[in-house]
């Protein structure tokens, strides 16, 4: 049963807690109206019909000694007189209803009628009537009689208005209940907003504030996002110090090489240096990543279609597919993005004969699709090829042009430094490896 109720329920932290503040709330106004309505109202309306019943009493027994119907119309009109009761005599059968009538909302019209049922002359009560009257019809020796007395006499007047103001304080203490609530849910919200945020490798201005556990926890995030900035920093620091030492020795040999007579053991060496160069550079962009770049409004769809571009002028065969993108700007590190890209493009054109790049879009995500026609990537060793430094056998082979295995892994860490993800699969359209470099919106 509850679990088909799970999906109306809200979804959010402030719409749960605000249930939780008023399911209680109604709940409590609706015993409490119930009991206090049943037994006071009633207490008090038994109370009062017991004082009218015994006036009705005494106007029956009138005229039942009264010695004829002339006599009996005016001893009930004077004791009607004096009790503020309106006896009509004689009524027509068909004027009283067959049984007692009553709203159904009517609670304390409930007991009236069993309290005037003590009187064994009575027929039957009529409670609708729409000037506030409680008719009751008895039978006399003079016929059928109807006597009316005013509602007011009968039940206490006006029941209603405390549901109002139970209603009105219930909408008061709610109101007052969902500011303070808000006050609250406030800093948890922009919490999230900032952890979000981090994930997507932006950092939001964020100071702690509202309870002491909110509080703590703010100023956990901030210890974190602080130790994260500084790894990251002094990681960078680090590796490019090693690369610019690594250049130097390298820069020493490519000149050494280059007054060196030409043969094959010259050549392999030129390779070789070439592509230890290579190495030096795609370990720095693994290692610095994104980290130096502020992200930046962009537009994905140009952004894409200008590495496509440009893959085409440096001779690769690329083509440019589907761009369903609705317009606008998305923030990102457009560089780093770009790297990515050319990484995942490079991969297709060095293991097939043509690529083709799209974008797709989802509510939450920017799809960047990058499919080629070449041998693709067995499924079980698809988590594997994102693994740094790790190569497939067929990326080991120097004449393929293989690097040191960080291309996917770059790509990779880009995407999640976007809040993304990078996915491989099968590509339908062209039979090969399709990479799907997925950024958070």
């Amino acid at each position: 049963m509850f679990h088909r109720l799970k999906p109306l329920l809200p979804r959010s932290l402030f719409g749960r807690a605000a249930l939780i503040l008023i399911v209680p709330i109604v709940t409590i106004q609706l015993v409490v109206s119930v009991m206090f309505i049943q037994r006071h109202f009633e207490g008090v309306t038994r109370q009062m019909t017991q004082a009218v019943r015994i006036e009705i009493r005494a106007l029956l027994t009138g005229v039942a000694e009264a010695p004829d119907l002339a006599s009996a119309q005016a001893e009930a009109a004077r004791i009607g007189a004096q009790l503020e009761l309106v006896p009509r005599l004689p009524v027509a059968a068909e004027e009283v209803p067959a049984r007692d009538q009553r709203g159904f909302w009517d609670w304390s019209g409930r007991e009236v009628i069993v309290v005037l049922r003590g009187l064994p002359e009575l027929r039957t009560v009529d409670l609708l009537g729409t000037d506030n009257q409680v008719r009751a019809y008895f039978d006399t020796p003079k016929g059928l009689m109807e006597v009316s007395v005013g509602r007011g006499r009968v039940s206490a007047s006006n029941p209603h208005q405390l549901l109002v103001l139970m209603l009105f304080a219930s909408v008061l203490m709610t109101l007052i209940a969902y500011v303070f609530l808000r006050n609250q849910l406030t800093p948890i919200t922009r919490l999230a907003l900032a952890a979000e945020a981090f994930g997507k490798g932006q950092v939001l201005p964020y100071r702690p504030r509202g309870a002491t556990e909110v509080r703590a926890a703010g100023n956990a995030f901030l210890d974190m996002r602080s130790r994260i900035e500084r790894q990251i920093e002094s990681r960078t620091l680090m590796l490019s110090g090693v690369s610019h030492d690594l250049r130097t020795p390298l820069t020493r040999m490519k000149l050494g090489l280059a007054f060196l007579p030409e043969d094959e053991e010259v050549e392999a060496l030129k390779r070789d240096v070439v592509q230890m160069e290579r190495m030096v550079d795609e370990f720095l962009a693994f290692a610095r990543g994104d980290a130096m770049e502020e992200p930046v409004p962009v537009d994905p769809a140009a952004l894409l279609r200008r590495v496509a571009e440009n893959a085409v002028r440096i001779g690769q065969n690329v083509t440019l597919g589907a761009v369903d993108w609705p317009g606008g700007m998305m923030r990102l590190r457009p560089e780093a993005v770009t790297r990515a890209l050319e990484n995942l493009i490079g991969n297709a054109v060095r293991y097939g004969t043509k690529a083709e790049v799209s974008l797709a879009v989802t509510e939450r995500q920017v799809r960047l699709i990058v499919e080629d026609n070449g041998p693709g990537i067995p499924r079980e060793a698809r988590e594997e090829a994102v693994v740094p430094f790790k190569r497939l056998d067929a990326a080991r082979d120097p004449n393929r042009g293989g690097g040191v295995g960080l291309g996917l892994s770059i790509a990779a860490e880009i995407a999640r430094s976007h809040g993304g993800a990078l996915k491989l699969g099968d590509s339908e359209g062209l039979g090969g490896l399709r990479a799907e470099l997925s950024l958070a919106r």
